[in-house]
């Protein structure tokens, strides 16, 4: 064949697949359902952005942008150096202060109340998840039950699964905040124990959760091989579930971490003596600069529990 034919041949093919693609566009499923969901949430999109409440227009005014430039040009700049020339000395010298006056004992305490919590939080999720494994908390694990006794077996396993599903929920639905504001009530500010207690519920709710959906999730064989050796419930949880579920458990454990030393930072405004609570009365005083700076100590804090999350995960996935 010759090479004009070779290249019409070419050519007619790549029509032909053009004209496939384009029928089987036109034939796709169409969900008028989808169509008007999209549609709506444009338009309230829209609605949020430009409403009254929220004054985009008023956000966009000359006025913010003055008080901006002002911010960042005085209140920022650190108080030695106001109307100065720079001076690293004097910079060093004032860091240094904060650090010693309240910055390395209220960091300290956010890495305390964060690892406190996230250890009581993965000790008390660790059971509740096995409980809240609908395939674990059945009448025979990892199998279907049948009979009638395993009828009555079945609603009673499928009561005690239903119901730590729903101390799950329940621990993870109110959020951190709200919890630690009310047992602030309970046992009193300027002590740690309302951050940490709320930390370690929240997060046990979202680890039993999490621990659940990863029993509910392995591989059934190994497992139904032990049972049908005549393995019982608790060989099956020590021997079979915690090895095979370790390794998953442990990344959402140590990825919990980081987001409970982040919530020990915002927790100390509630009185809770740890980096927040210093942020807040800086922020009463309107020493921008202190703030500022303890906002920094606070980043420095979550960047190393993240480097020692990431590290972990990666050890682990090895």
């Amino acid at each position: 064949m010759s090479a004009r034919g070779v290249n019409g041949a070419s050519v007619s093919a790549n029509s032909t697949s053009a004209a496939r693609v384009q029928d089987l566009w036109r034939a796709r499923p169409r969900s008028k359902l989808l169509r008007a969901t999209c549609w709506s949430l444009g338009l309230w999109t829209l609605y949020a952005w430009f409403s009254p409440e929220i004054g985009l227009m008023d956000f966009l005014d000359g006025r913010r942008f003055s008080n901006l430039g002002r911010f960042v040009e005085t209140e920022l700049v650190p108080f030695p150096l106001r109307g100065e020339p720079l001076s690293l000395a004097a910079l060093s010298t004032w860091v240094a202060d904060i650090w010693n006056r309240i910055g390395m004992q209220s960091t300290l305490a956010t890495l305390q109340i964060s690892i406190i919590a996230i250890v009581i939080a993965g000790a008390a999720a660790l059971p509740l998840s096995m409980f809240a494994a609908r395939n674990l908390a059945a009448s025979t694990p990892f199998e279907n039950p049948s009979g009638r006794e395993a009828t009555w077996r079945r609603l009673f396993w499928t009561a005690i699964s239903s119901s730590a599903r729903a101390l799950a929920i329940l621990l993870r639905a109110v959020p951190e905040f709200i919890l630690a504001f009310l047992l602030l009530a309970v046992l009193g500010p300027r002590n740690a124990w309302p951050a940490i207690l709320a930390l370690a519920m929240h997060n046990c709710g979202i680890l039993a959760r999490l621990g659940s959906e990863v029993v509910e999730n392995l591989e059934p064989a190994p497992l139904r091989a032990m049972a049908a050796v005549g393995a019982p419930r608790r060989s099956l949880v020590v021997f079979g579930v915690l090895p095979l579920a370790l390794g998953r458990n442990l990344l959402y454990f140590f990825y919990r971490f980081e987001t409970c030393v982040r919530e020990a930072t915002v927790l100390g405004m509630l009185g809770v003596l740890s980096l927040g609570y210093w942020i807040q009365d800086a922020r009463a005083k309107q020493y921008y600069d202190e703030v500022f700076l303890l906002v920094l100590f606070s980043v420095g804090v979550v960047l190393v529990a993240d480097l020692v999350s990431v590290l972990a995960r990666r050890s682990i996935r090895r």
